[in-house]
């Protein structure tokens, strides 16, 4: 920061009620050292102004006391409305010898600083800034300033506005520059507005927050303390459990602390790492439900509002998981963690859902609370220990970024990544063994995330069923049958290309050499117009296998694995349908699933991305539940095959065929996953043609409102994406939230 002239710049003056504000004064302005009072001030020019500046987390109202001591000032407030100190957003006050000025600044807030010009022109005058947590407090100091006998003009700049005064880069790509601040100050604001539940469900005491601490400065644990304090929600405790801390800073800390009632400190006398300092946290909470937070972190304006009133909603959850506003070591924000709803087949590659988690303490109790052994990952391990075997809908999500999430390096999982890695992989490995599934994981595209490898015995991979839609097209059929039979590392499949009329004699030259040398090889000619939900359904008719892979013509295999990894996937409970990760031939993303409702119908996401792109979460790095994934590369169980029965030949002869048939396979409660690990190049529709001319155009605009017909495509939530994101465009952006969005059972 630049020089100020003055060798107190920056320190706290006379400020005796909060440790969180601070005063820089400008070089017009020389402080009285000599004088009798100590906030007595000099202006030296025209300009005299001071900066006061306070915590993201603070004391919600500030005091100014500013008066004359030889003549009349004429005092001007800058009032910062989020794009910093402007003249239209300036109070100018009339001359007079004594003022006092209040500021409602919040609680919690992301404004943190205010400007006071005391005068226009050379003079003497005393200044004083202090803060307080409420009204009370704050009359009772203007009270003794003003003595019984005193008068001063009172001037009220009412509520600051509670938006970022610097605005950060965000981690998404081309993005307005405030879009995740404007996000999450929506959200709170429309959280301050909510109508708080009756009690029910939540009565008593409701909820814990469970802290380990170790070494954690000061600021750290101030911040965390007066966000928990700024709930102002009955029925809630936290317990800060320091794990034998040999910093001086923490423990002057804790000696220093005044007793509350809802605050607890656990001291424990010996390091035990952060498993040990939790249970001993979690020994002591009496709540319903327990959260667990960082030392390092901060809660959300209004979370436990918004949180306690989902639980009211939703009387029969188990668990509770919320979005994240990640923010660096001041607290300034750096993104969103903008997650999907819950996701099992995610959470086997990320744990996405991480804090802010609601877990009943009671079930916290029968699995053993954390174990020890798992540094680094020890909250995944409860994770996936807790969530096992729950109902999927009494597991929510709840959008609404009720947690803070300071990045800033310093965790053990970011300093000691090989051991928390090794430690996360170990927790996968025996939730899947507790369900007598063997296997081993490896690294995923990100080597830090993780790929569930289920150990199969060499001959127990199933019978696949090749269906293949063609016609002519010899270029493309001679490579993708090439592909399967010479590129394809997988031992029981047979292939059948349903040929709706192929009149070339290099492509029926091509089918007689296969039938001829390939005994799992046939090709089915009928002439008639092109209708792949037809072709699709005799090949189901015809087809031998215990599982079906529809394949167009127009791929190209890269990856000989990559129909093991597709068959593997089925590992997963109630999965239907599989996907594949398919690229342009310039390497570019063609499909990484199918989000229901984009362009009010469906569309893929994140297409023409990098072939490496990640997403959000790096969620394109690991395996995925979807809604739906397309049908250019689309592995169906024989069990979603049997219940769904055949594609709709009548309203979707030739688009949204596959959409129509996932959704019908999601409402029937199946599972559908894609997975980036089987890979494959799509020359998209190049033996077809396109849709935006003549008979073929009107019949897309009618296959178009049949699935928003059937479907309601229009309104459909997907599960697989956050509210938050736009459904306008392939990549999409931030929308600003309109409602708060409750979820439910």
């Amino acid at each position: 920061m630049a020089s100020h002239g003055d060798a107190l710049c920056g320190r706290d003056l006379d400020i005796k009620k909060s440790m969180t504000l601070k005063i820089f004064p400008n070089n017009d302005l020389r402080r009285q050292i000599s004088g009798a009072d100590a906030n007595l001030w000099t202006s030296l020019g025209d300009d005299p102004a001071f900066e006061i500046r306070f915590a993201p987390v603070r004391k919600r109202l500030v005091v100014v006391h500013i008066a004359g001591t030889d003549e009349p000032i004429d005092p001007k407030f800058y009032v910062n409305r989020g794009r910093g100190f402007r003249e239209k957003d300036a109070v100018t006050l009339s001359a007079g010898r004594r003022f006092i000025i209040t500021a409602d600044v919040g609680a919690v807030g992301t404004i943190c600083s205010l400007r006071a010009d005391p005068a226009t022109f050379p003079t003497t005058f005393s200044f004083n800034v202090a803060a307080f947590s409420s009204v009370k407090s704050a009359e009772k100091h203007i009270s003794t300033l003003l003595g019984p006998h005193g008068q001063a003009e009172r001037v009220d700049l009412g509520k600051l506005a509670q938006y970022w005064t610097k605005l950060p880069k965000l981690p998404f790509g081309k993005r307005s520059k405030n879009a995740a601040i404007e996000y999450a100050e929506t959200s709170y604001r429309l959280a301050a507005d909510l109508a708080a539940s009756p009690v029910s469900s939540t009565a008593g005491l409701w909820l814990s927050v469970v802290v380990p601490v170790y070494n954690a400065p000061a600021r750290y644990l101030d911040d965390l303390l007066k966000s928990f304090e700024a709930q102002n929600q009955e029925g809630t405790e936290l317990i800060l459990s320091d794990d034998g801390s040999t910093s001086l800073e923490t423990r002057r800390w804790f000696e220093t602390q005044r007793p509350r009632d809802n605050v607890h400190f656990v001291l424990n006398e010996k390091n035990g790492g952060i498993a040990a300092a939790t249970n001993a946290g979690l020994s002591h909470a009496r709540g319903l439900w327990v959260a667990f937070l960082d030392h390092d972190d901060v809660i959300a304006p209004h979370a436990f509002k918004v949180v306690r009133h989902t639980l009211e909603q939703n009387p029969d959850a188990n668990f509770l998981y919320t979005d994240e506003l990640v923010v660096d070591d001041m607290l300034k924000p750096k993104g969103l963690m903008l997650k999907p709803a819950y996701d099992p087949v995610l959470l086997t590659g990320v744990n996405y859902i991480n804090h802010f988690s609601i877990y009943r303490r009671s079930r916290l109790q029968e699995i053993g609370y954390i174990r020890t052994g798992y540094d680094g990952s020890q909250d995944y391990d409860l994770l996936l220990r807790y969530l096992e075997g729950l109902p999927d809908n009494t597991i929510l999500h709840l959008p609404y970024p009720a947690y803070w999430w300071r990045r800033n390096g310093r965790t053990y999982s970011r300093k000691f990544m090989d051991a928390a890695t090794a430690n996360a992989r170990k927790a996968l490995v025996e939730r899947f063994e507790r369900q007598r599934q063997p296997v081993r994981v490896e690294g995923a595209l990100t080597n830090t995330l993780h790929r569930v490898m289920f150990e199969r015995p060499k001959m127990s991979w199933p019978k696949i069923s090749i269906i293949i839609p063609s016609k002519d097209s010899f270029d493309l059929i001679s490579r993708v049958l090439k592909d399967i039979f010479e590129r394809t590392d997988y031992a029981d499949f047979e292939v059948l290309v349903i040929d709706n009329g192929s009149s070339d004699k290099a492509v029926l030259d091509l089918y007689a050499h296969y039938r001829e040398t390939r005994p799992e090889f046939s090709a089915s000619i009928t002439p008639e117009p092109f209708n792949f939900s037809r072709s699709i359904n005799r090949g189901l008719r015809a087809a031998k296998g215990e599982h079906y892979l529809i394949l167009n013509n127009d791929v190209e295999i890269i990856e000989p694995d990559w129909l093991k990894e597709m068959v593997a996937c089925l590992a997963y409970e109630g999965t239907g349908i599989v996907g594949a990760k398919l690229l342009y031939p310039n390497d570019k993303i063609q499909h990484a699933g199918v989000i229901i409702g984009f362009g009010g119908l469906a569309g893929h996401w994140y297409m023409n991305k990098p072939k490496d792109f990640g997403g959000p979460m790096n969620r394109l790095h690991v395996r995925n539940s979807m809604t739906c994934v397309t049908g250019a590369v689309m592995l169906i169980s024989g069990d979603c095959a049997e219940a769904i029965d055949t594609f709709d030949e009548e309203n979707f002869a030739v688009a949204y065929n596959d959409v129509d048939y996932c959704l019908r396979a999601h409402k029937a409660g199946f599972r559908i996953i894609w997975t980036p690990f089987a890979c494959l190049y799509h020359h998209e529709s190049l033996s077809r043609g396109s849709d935006k001319s003549g008979e073929r155009k009107k019949r897309f605009e009618r296959e178009k409102d049949n699935l928003r017909r059937l479907h309601a495509t229009q309104t459909f939530e997907d599960p697989a994406i956050n509210p938050a994101y736009s459904r306008d465009k392939s990549d999409p952006k931030i929308l600003m939230p309109t409602k708060l969005r409750i979820p439910s059972m």
